[in-house]
């Protein structure tokens, strides 16, 4: 019975003393798990809310299914929550669900909710694999509807809309008869009433068959993803950058994953061939020494170079100059710098330039100097060179790409650049015997 796999989905996901929000629209399939939700509260003692929203795209008939839901609602005690769109309102799939999930997201807030329920079903599962086929999706697309994603739960997934229909019969309810569900213009409703027909000619339990497909893609995509976190440990720093001589020890399908992984993380929409494109881009690039990148959306690259590939975006310079003339700790921007005498007794080694942790000696200098980004003109002695050379150059030099260079955290004395905190130092502060001082740079997050 329905009512028992309703009731093991909850106790599954310890949902039987929370306070659940029930998308409703009033159709057979919202209908059926608002009616089974409503008397299972009564013995197991959750709290229940229906959530309506009208996406008013019909006119009287939308206004009156929202007036059914209600009177639904009312007739069995039920608290009814709803909005109706505004008329000028795109119509259109992605438009109408990128709205109704905003307005759930609100319920949850409204009513303190710990779990939205929606009344997906087998049929629609199985519709979403088929068109993810179509669309030419990857293994991770065909996983479908989950029956949970963050607080958004689906207890029907595994009941057919026969069955669902069948309840509703057998308990008198009367559903709302959407007629924008016999409209074909609709995707879903094009694969619902032509194409999986046509399939079920050739296989009579497609919808089984597809759910199948989608339950051995959920299982093979988290044998990927489990492999995935182990490569990623590996090859990507704390910052989310992957380091390329890392990178490029990997086989081209673990490379071409992580490409996509690095994309769609940042919730961009990329098909098969786009992936395809990027990865070319990265393999084209991997050895340059100061890097390219390629747009990825309005104000966002993907990086490549011989040293990382990244993602990057535009961030305004900071401005701002913090002077240091104490021992003791500053905070620039997302950073703090922290400057400490040192008279250690066994020091044996010197970090390496692109550390952010430098011994300096400061016998012969004053401790006067300012924490800042570049400025045009300024001028570095870097560490092992005789003179003085155009900071601009050296950044050059030391291969840092452009997008970085307005990041840099210097330690300066008027134009002259003493410490590129990440890069390298300045004769002028080496240690030539040992070292007085010692220095850092952390971020805040640290």
């Amino acid at each position: 019975m329905i009512e028992d796999i309703v009731l093991e989905y909850l106790n599954k996901y310890n949902l039987t003393d929370k306070t659940l929000v029930v998308g409703f629209s009033g159709g057979h399939d919202s209908m059926c798990l608002l009616d089974i939700l409503h008397k299972l509260s009564k013995t197991v003692g959750f709290g229940l809310i229906a959530a309506h929203f009208n996406h008013n795209w019909r006119d009287k008939e939308s206004k009156n299914e929202q007036e059914v839901c209600r009177q639904f609602c009312e007739d069995r005690n039920i608290d009814f929550y709803t909005k109706t769109a505004a008329l000028n309102m795109k119509q259109s799939e992605a438009v109408a669900r990128a709205m109704r999930y905003d307005f759930f997201e609100k319920a949850l807030k409204k009513y303190h909710a710990d779990a939205f329920l929606t009344a997906h079903n087998k049929n629609d599962n199985a519709e979403t694999v088929m068109y993810r086929i179509i669309k030419g999706t990857g293994v991770t697309g065909l996983r479908a509807i989950a029956e949970k994603r963050d607080k958004f739960y689906r207890p029907l997934l595994t009941v057919t809309r026969d069955e669902i229909d069948k309840y509703c019969e057998d308990n008198n309810l009367i559903p709302n008869e959407d007629s924008s569900n016999d409209n074909i213009k609709y995707k879903r409703n094009f694969i619902r009433h032509n194409l999986l027909p046509m399939a079920s000619e050739i296989n009579e339990n497609v919808i089984d068959a597809l759910n199948s497909l989608s339950l051995v893609a959920a299982d093979e995509s988290t044998i990927v993803d489990e492999y995935m976190k182990y490569v990623k440990s590996v090859v990507i720093d704390e910052n989310g950058a992957i380091n390329t001589d890392a990178y490029l020890t990997l086989l081209p399908a673990v490379r071409r994953k992580l490409i996509y992984d690095l994309v769609t993380v940042n919730n961009l929409d990329y098909d098969l061939q786009k992936i395809y494109n990027l990865y070319n881009f990265v393999e084209e690039n991997v050895s340059q020494k100061n890097g390219k990148k390629t747009s990825l959306s309005t104000g966002l690259w993907l990086f490549v170079s011989a040293y990382t590939i990244e993602l990057v975006t535009k961030t305004p310079k900071l401005e701002n100059e913090v002077l240091v003339r104490l021992e003791g700790s500053y905070e620039i921007g997302d950073y703090v710098f922290e400057i400490s005498s040192y008279s250690g007794e066994n020091f044996e080694e010197f970090p390496a330039d692109n550390s952010y942790t430098a011994y300096i000696d400061l016998k012969d200098i004053d401790l006067d100097f300012v924490l800042r980004t570049r400025h045009d003109g300024d001028i570095i002695n870097p560490l092992g060179m005789k003179g003085k050379m155009k900071l601009k150059k050296y950044l050059i030099s030391k291969s840092v790409p452009n997008h970085k260079k307005d990041k840099l955290i210097l330690l300066c004395q008027e134009d002259e650049v003493l410490w590129v905190a990440g890069i390298g130092l300045s004769n002028k502060i080496q240690v030539t015997d040992k070292p007085t001082h010692k220095i850092v740079l952390r971020s805040k997050k640290i």
